[in-house]
């Protein structure tokens, strides 16, 4: 299914989008692209930044639960509501 959100795709984005991108991918770089979940952000570059650094305190860093156990959750939950993400 095509998404419903319109994103900036990593060879349209221009600016503060591609340098967000870049920062992304030099983190991610055993990544071929963006993930869709963070695209829908790409109007919003200020917003998308935001969310990645949100993103990474949350669910990358450990706390209560480590980030192994916490991506294990989120395959779960994603393979119970069908998600690609």
């Amino acid at each position: 299914m095509p998404p419903q959100i319109e994103w900036i795709n990593e060879q349209q984005a221009t600016g503060a989008l591609s340098q967000t991108y870049e920062e992304w991918f030099s983190h991610n770089p055993e990544r071929s692209e963006i993930p869709g979940i963070l695209k829908c952000f790409s109007h919003r570059p200020d917003f998308l930044r935001d969310v990645i650094t949100f993103s990474n305190r949350v669910h990358f860093t450990d706390g209560h639960l480590d980030r192994r156990t916490k991506e294990r959750i989120a395959t779960f939950v994603s393979a119970l509501n069908k998600c690609r993400y």
